[in-house]
């Protein structure tokens, strides 16, 4: 909970707060969400997706917990490529860094913009391993079976990392420490935490959610939540 002073300090500010999951988060108030609704991304689209509300900083959102330590990191490049490969964590920060401010999206329809995250882009993975051209999809693997799966024109995106950073700090286990995908313009569930391999498919492979009722594409300004 929030001490007396910075919780009547935020309600005084317009601002929310609204406990979810045991923790408290702060919900951006009426006029700061009707500003970003009204924000333009490059391609036109508002930065805010429909039936969105704003909140300050993640939410962890729960899952099968993977092994959180950089030690026992190891990320498997394989599938429809010509070098497939295993690196470990150490492999993964001698690989060309990228830092960057994007939006994250949940399903559950909360929205943070401006979040920072430092990792590799999935893009460089890619180049790496050589990705055939049979392959049309992208499968995020995680701890316990978890996938996700993302069209392979979207993956390649520059701003789809395999983040190891968030905020300028290493990744909290809640959020997949330590490392997780991030696909910022699909609904986050698509950014698989704890994840152990990306396989560049020929075929789709519907993920964990989506063979349970999620929408197999995951579009937030579609509002693509559910098949």
């Amino acid at each position: 909970m929030l001490d007396r002073r910075t919780f009547m300090r935020v309600l005084a500010a317009g601002t929310g707060i609204c406990a979810l999951g045991g923790a408290t988060y702060v919900l951006a108030d009426e006029k700061a969400r009707r500003e970003a609704a009204a924000l333009k991304r490059p391609d036109g689209r508002s930065r805010l997706p429909p039936n969105q509300y704003l909140l300050q900083r993640l939410r962890a959102m729960g899952g099968s917990e993977g092994d959180p330590s950089a030690k026992g990191f190891s990320l498997k490049v394989h599938g429809e490529v010509e070098q497939p490969f295993t690196i470990d964590f150490a492999g993964l920060l001698e690989m060309p860094q990228v830092e960057q401010v994007c939006d994250v999206h949940c399903v559950t329809k909360w929205t943070v913009l401006d979040s920072h995250w430092t990792g590799v882009r999935v893009a460089d993975l890619a180049a790496r391993a050589k990705v055939k051209k049979s392959a049309r999809h992208v499968i995020f693997e995680a701890a316990h079976g978890y996938t996700s799966n993302v069209l392979l024109r979207e993956a390649l995106a520059p701003n789809v990392l395999i983040a190891h950073r968030y905020e300028g700090s290493p990744l909290a286990r809640p959020h997949g420490a330590p490392v997780r995908a991030l696909v910022p313009d699909l609904y986050f569930w698509k950014s698989a935490k704890w994840i152990t391999g990306i396989y560049f498919s020929p075929v789709d492979r519907p993920g964990y959610w989506e063979v349970r009722g999620y929408n197999n594409h995951a579009d937030p300004w579609k509002e693509e939540r559910y098949g």
